[in-house]
């Protein structure tokens, strides 16, 4: 019996030190489960139906939340505070105290999404779960509640610091009202929904220093005179919606990111859920990092970076779709070419002018070549859960201008809209760049 009993005695010394051998702290790096929590993030945006600007904000909190606290694993890193407006110093770890700062960043990440979301639900469901992931990878218990405390510290911060940007306040400004001026927008088939986000230019940006900043050049001028250069661009959409080739017709629904596309079937109307197009650059993000094999800080950095380009050019494009109030081709076709003309997509309900798709996608390419370089060929198979085929890229500037164009093919822009949104996107992800900094100064971004 005693021969036994020390058997078990020397086993369970055996079972203790392995558990502390340092073999869970490789486990918990494993950035999948900073990749699942941002697609966690993701499924309840589309599952809410949040609307492309509010998604771009909820990815920016939670990003950035899970950045503030994984650069304390590498100190080449540095802090965003500082650099983005209103955010101030972060809560830092105690000296001398063991943290898993993994953990403690999914838990930051998680707690700000949670908060920016409706569905609680669903984020406590996946956030039971992974936690029990990080139990069963052996972090101590004594390290796992420091860091879930700490994460949270972090997440209250961020939070703090949202509440100020004036979304909340947003909420009860007044709905945008139809003009009767031929040249500006109107709401569209089938659903007619009012105009999304009017007063969006008046939350506070992240790194640019105004929504006007990168201001673009004011769209063509409306006419309805058949030799004008509107009229030609109209025609010009008219013709390429009625002549497309099969390639065409699936980028234009590759990159349809419609959050919310209504159905009608007889007297029947159903909504269909989508992915925005600020989550399908956040999914491109996840497909990058895999292939380079970035680690969890790095994987962090890249969701953060990218997704405050995404919020300053949604900010950046939306001032100027309610500064030009522009008429949607489908409502300039109908009404003065062909009334029985109908886009290839679902025209979103907001003005024209300029392209939301084109400006983020391109200021998403510019941060994303920086992180991982140019000629980084990737396939895309972020619309693959929505029955649709992946599409392979050389590099994120032929993604981007594919996902511009492609909504000349969906019939929803006219070509100023995409040209003039590209390079309003490229613009401001290059100033991003340049303001931002997350590495020390000898420490470069790929």
């Amino acid at each position: 019996m005693k021969n036994i009993l020390k058997l078990a005695i020397v086993t369970l010394i055996i079972s203790s030190c392995a558990s502390d051998n340092g073999e869970w702290r490789s486990k918990a790096q494993n950035p999948d489960y900073l990749h699942r929590s941002i697609k966690q993030i993701t499924d309840v945006i589309v599952y809410d139906i949040f609307s492309p600007p509010v998604a771009s904000r909820i990815y920016a909190y939670s990003s950035i939340a899970a950045y503030e606290v994984a650069i304390h694993q590498d100190s080449i890193y540095r802090s965003l505070a500082g650099q983005l407006t209103g955010f101030e110093a972060v809560p830092q770890p105690e000296e001398g105290k063991e943290y898993c700062y993994s953990l403690a960043s999914v838990q930051a990440a998680l707690k700000v999404g949670r908060t920016l979301v409706f569905s609680e639900d669903k984020m406590d469901v996946f956030y039971s779960e992974i936690m029990q992931e990080f139990h069963d990878a052996g972090v101590p218990d004594e390290v796992f509640e420091r860091s879930i405390t700490y994460g949270t510290q972090v997440a209250d911060h961020v939070i703090a610091w949202s509440t100020k940007d004036n979304y909340k306040q947003s909420r009860s400004f007044p709905k945008y009202s139809i003009q009767e001026d031929p040249s500006t927008w109107k709401p569209t088939p089938p659903a007619y929904m009012d105009a999304v986000e009017p007063h969006w230019n008046k939350i506070r940006p992240f790194a640019i220093d105004s929504a006007q900043q990168f201001k673009p050049v004011p769209p063509t001028p409306f006419s309805i005179d058949k030799k004008s250069q509107f009229y030609k661009e109209a025609v010009e959409v008219l013709e390429m919606g009625n002549n497309l080739t099969t390639e065409q017709r699936e980028i234009a629904f590759f990159w349809d990111c419609n959050p919310f596309m209504m159905n009608v079937k007889g007297h029947v109307m159903f909504a269909t859920k989508k992915i925005s197009p600020g989550g399908h650059w956040m999914n491109i993000t996840n497909v990058a990092c895999k292939k380079a094999k970035a680690d969890f800080t790095q994987s962090s950095e890249a969701y953060a970076r990218v997704s405050i380009a995404l919020v300053d050019a949604f900010m950046s494009c939306w001032d100027e779709k309610y500064r030009s109030k522009l008429i949607r081709p489908e409502t300039y076709i109908n009404q003065y070419i062909n009334e029985d003309w109908v886009p290839v997509l679902q025209t979103p309900p907001f003005p024209e002018y300029t392209s939301g798709h084109s400006v983020i996608s391109a200021a998403s390419a510019v941060t994303l070549t920086e992180l991982f370089g140019d000629n980084f060929a990737f396939t895309d198979s972020t619309e693959v859960e929505f029955g649709l085929t992946a599409r392979s890229f050389k590099s994120f500037i032929q993604a981007s201008e594919e996902a511009a164009i492609s909504r000349m093919y969906g019939g929803i822009h006219y070509r100023p809209a995409v040209e003039v949104g590209m390079t309003e996107g490229r613009a401001l992800g290059t100033y991003i760049l340049h303001k931002i900094r997350t590495r020390k100064e000898d420490a470069a971004l790929n």
